[in-house]
């Protein structure tokens, strides 16, 4: 029989509360490659047997591939403001991964790195595409009755914008543990 007063206390809880966390940073950034890898192959594909041909029926009238190059955000607007959406997209990318540093949520670290891959790839569109540096006119190819045409960054921002509004609501705290 033990004489000890002191309580046993597993050896792996000590641990996990005293060992720093790991960082979550590589899954963001490896989420945001993806997207973008993905993002960008189908630009290229798109602009090389898409471009200047007509819409191409995928799935009846439901789905199809129609070729447009957008000057503006969401359904076109802001053509103007080609200049303002190139910097915003740059500040959420700097914003994100300096969030992403410090994240303890390995939902968050997906979330965050789908909106960054997303920004990232139409950025790309309005630094090197035509009319010029930060005015080029993003790729859009994937069209849906009654929907804005969009491309792969856009549907990357919108489901992670989805997953942070559940994150949010569920309360799943950016650093991860419990409030």
């Amino acid at each position: 029989m033990s004489t000890d007063p002191t309580p046993a206390v597993a050896t792996s809880d000590v641990e996990s509360d005293s060992a720093p966390k790991q960082s979550l940073l590589p899954i963001t950034l490896s989420v945001a490659a993806a997207v973008l890898i993905l993002d960008q192959f189908t630009k290229w594909l798109a602009v090389t047997y898409l471009e200047g041909k007509p819409p191409v029926e995928v799935v009846g009238s439901v789905l199809k591939f129609t070729f447009v190059r957008n000057p503006g955000a969401a359904f076109s607007l802001g053509g103007g403001y080609t200049i303002i959406f190139s910097l915003l997209a740059a500040a959420v990318a700097i914003v994100i991964v300096r969030t992403a540093r410090s994240l303890g949520s390995k939902a968050w670290a997906v979330a965050l790195g789908g909106l960054l891959g997303g920004a990232l790839g139409n950025l790309l569109d309005r630094i090197f595409r035509e009319p010029g540096f930060l005015r080029g006119h993003v790729v859009d190819f994937i069209q849906l009755p009654y929907w804005a045409i969009f491309n792969v960054a856009d549907m990357a921002v919108v489901c992670s914008a989805v997953l942070i509004v559940i994150l949010t609501l569920r309360g799943v705290p950016l650093r991860g543990g419990t409030r």
